[in-house]
């Protein structure tokens, strides 16, 4: 049956390495209803990806297992319903984990949802066109799979079985916070208005400290408090779909119409038209007030019908990605680091006829506008980085071996080497007909 109370929603994460202890400190005294860990990036899905085709048992957020030992006793004994998508690549596994940890934890009777459907890497094929203007085939690199950003309808059968932990694979990060909010309220799956403000909310709680002051801090600029121990957000949601952002008493950061409006454009390319699987959401008429600290309301978001297509995101093998660095100090430090620079990339393309894409850096002289500039100030204190992507592994270790030669090949005065050679992914966007993907659920109890 809908509800007309509040519904309190919190964020434990807002992307696959954020901290945790904000997140136990919510599900605990936070009085929520529902808490949500959004821990999938597009080249996060990927990697899982990967992990699973070189282990079945692999695949699933590799945070999974502590996060879960630290949140689900609180959680189920205070009746905070978890909607995460830390099953990435393989939400079945990672369901299975979960009702394990409940069983050791004496957690017996949570119901434990996961949903499939999003893993749509068997309707792609050579000739599938991707929104970077080529096909399949033409990207040259061995596809590894391709996922649906699948929409709140996704999580309806889970939280209608009265799921208390729902685990999903690729799901549009806001429709995360739409699904609990549409089965509370009642809201139907083509009230394109309630949609658009549940989207609202859903965009503003996806970053987790983003919007209490985290990536917000400028020093000089943007003073936040205690940022050491930034607090997590909470939305505070009211049946029209209007809500008060905050925090917990206690915490550090702020919760302010600065942090609040700069949240809400963030990754947002046309505020009046942002899509969704859900609802095409209008963010142009939000209005944002502050009527206590650490408080802000918004209202005013608007919405129309659903895109007829699913976004996806689709998956190849990268190669090899090489990365080494030396250090260089002192007088005309930033005029060797060039120097050896120019070694580097020369010895790669004489002595080892590479023409892999390979970076340049020099660390603390402008390094992360050297695209847009020349190095434009002299230092005494310098870094050369020098990166490259490879189609082998033999290749890429070239890369280390020429840096780190330099010790003694010169220029003067380097030191600290270090190097390292990690397997890379690369993913471009497609887009497939929502008739061409259903969702399937399924539950476990522990």
């Amino acid at each position: 049956m809908a509800s007309t109370e509040r519904f309190r929603l919190g964020t434990g994460a807002g992307f696959s390495a954020d901290r945790l202890d904000p997140a136990v400190d919510l599900v605990e005294r936070g009085e929520l209803d529902a808490i949500v860990f959004e821990c999938l990036g597009e080249r996060t899905l990927a990697f899982a990806y990967r992990d699973r085709a070189a282990d079945p048992e692999r695949g699933y957020t590799p945070l999974l297992q502590r996060r879960m030992r630290a949140i689900l006793p609180a959680a189920i004994a205070n009746g905070v319903r978890i909607i995460t998508n830390m099953g990435a690549a393989n939400p079945a596994k990672a369901a299975g984990i979960t009702r394990d940890i409940a069983r050791e934890l004496g957690l017996v009777g949570v119901r434990i949802a996961y949903v499939l459907g999003d893993d749509v890497s068997d309707a792609i094929g050579p000739d599938t066109p991707l929104w970077e203007g080529m096909t399949v085939a033409e990207v040259g690199r061995r596809f590894i799979g391709a996922h649906a950003y699948l929409g709140a309808d996704a999580l309806m059968p889970a939280l209608q079985a009265q799921a208390q932990v729902i685990i999903t694979g690729r799901v549009a990060d806001p429709s995360l916070y739409l699904a609990p909010l549409r089965h509370h309220f009642g809201w139907p799956g083509d009230d394109w208005s309630l949609l658009g403000a549940g989207t609202v909310v859903g965009h503003l709680m996806e970053c987790a400290g983003q919007i209490t002051g985290g990536y917000f801090a400028d020093p000089g600029y943007k003073k936040v408090d205690d940022l050491a121990r930034l607090g997590f957000p909470i939305a505070e949601v009211q049946p029209d779909g209007g809500a008060c952002i905050t925090k917990l008493d206690g915490t550090g950061g702020v919760v302010n119409e600065r942090t609040v409006k700069e949240q809400l454009l963030y990754e947002v390319h046309d505020p009046s038209r942002y899509l969704t699987p859900d609802v095409c959401a209008d963010f142009s008429g939000v209005r944002i007030a502050s009527p206590a600290p650490d408080r802000v309301t918004i209202s005013g978001a608007r919405g129309s019908h659903a895109p007829e297509s699913y976004k996806l995101t689709v998956a190849f093998d990268g190669g090899y990605l090489a990365e080494a660095g030396i250090s260089y100090a002192g007088p005309g430090a930033q005029a060797r680091a060039e120097l050896a620079g120019r070694v580097v990339e020369e010895r790669m393309s004489t002595v080892h006829a590479s023409n892999a894409p390979l970076r340049i850096d020099i660390i603390g002289a402008a390094s992360l506008h050297a695209t847009a500039r020349r190095y434009h100030d002299s230092s005494e204190d310098v870094r050369l980085r020098c990166a490259l992507r490879a189609s082998s592994s033999e290749q890429a270790e070239l890369l280390l071996w020429e840096v780190e030669s330099l010790l003694c090949c010169g220029p003067a005065g380097g030191g600290g080497y270090r190097g390292h050679v990690t397997p890379s992914v690369i993913t471009y966007s497609a887009s497939l007909p929502r008739t061409n993907v259903a969702a399937q659920t399924q539950v476990l109890v522990s």
